[in-house]
């Protein structure tokens, strides 16, 4: 699978859903990625338990998102405070 152009095939499971993913990423990444977004959705579930599986998986995204966009800015400033 994938000879010659370095991707490869993982099929993984997030919200009882299963799904082949085709990337470069190790199996094991992409594992570790569709468990982080099966948890928030679940996580999210829990807390707004009549959200459909599809609004569950924007707020999922949304979440990650936000969670990313402040490891950045943490990041960066971070580096700021080393660089004075």
């Amino acid at each position: 699978m994938g000879e010659g152009t370095g991707k490869s095939r993982t099929i993984v499971t997030i919200y009882g859903q299963q799904y082949t993913i085709v990337g470069k990423e190790s199996p094991d990444h992409v594992k570790e990625v569709a468990s982080l977004v099966n948890h928030k959705m679940k996580e999210i579930k829990g807390k707004n338990p009549y959200l459909d599986s599809g609004k569950l998986a924007v707020l999922a995204a949304l979440n990650i998102g936000d969670e990313l966009i402040k490891l950045k800015e943490e990041k960066h400033n971070t580096k700021e405070k080393d660089g004075e």
